[in-house]
This record gives C-alpha cells, structure tokens and sequence, in this order.
C-alpha cells in the first residue's frame, strides 16, 4: 500500500498516511479541521505486506537461492587433455 504525503493550505501541517490506491484522497486537515488538505507530489513510499517479499523468507540454509536453484552462470570449460601419439618407439 502506498504512503501519501498530504500538506494543508490552511495552517502548513504535513502529515503521511497509508492509503490503498482506490481510497479517496483525504481533505479534512486533522489540525485545523478545515477542508484544505493536499496531496502532495512526492516519491512514492509503500510497504510490502505479507511473505514472498524478501529473500530471507525461502532462506532454509546459509547458501543463497541462486545456489539451490541452479545458478544460471555457464560453467567454466575444464581443458582437454591433448590427445596421446600411439606410435610405438
């Protein structure tokens, strides 16, 4: 859920509030009580609820999950040994 900044034009208070994004904005400030609250440009701020979000969560040993999955770098080429000459001295 996203974090909204909101400033009123009345009396200068600054306030953030977690807010789904089909909530309606809010209008009323909680300082003054007048009806001048603005939503405010801003980077948007939110948070993440519930499991899957992190990489911790599916932590089960110390390697990391790249490790137990299959790690999707090639593989580094051993070189060949030269094949032997089978003349007979």
């Amino acid at each position: 859920m996203p974090i909204y900044e909101y400033r009123c034009d009345a009396c200068g208070e600054s306030l953030e509030k977690l807010q789904k994004m089909s909530d309606d904005p809010l209008k009323t400030c909680p300082q003054c009580n007048k009806e001048t609250l603005k939503k405010q440009i801003s980077a948007v701020g939110f948070r993440l609820k519930g499991s899957g979000w992190y990489e911790t969560d599916f932590k089960k040993s110390k390697k990391n999950n790249a490790t137990k999955t299959g790690n999707n770098a090639p593989e580094k080429s051993k070189p060949q040994p030269k094949p032997k000459n089978d003349k007979n001295n």
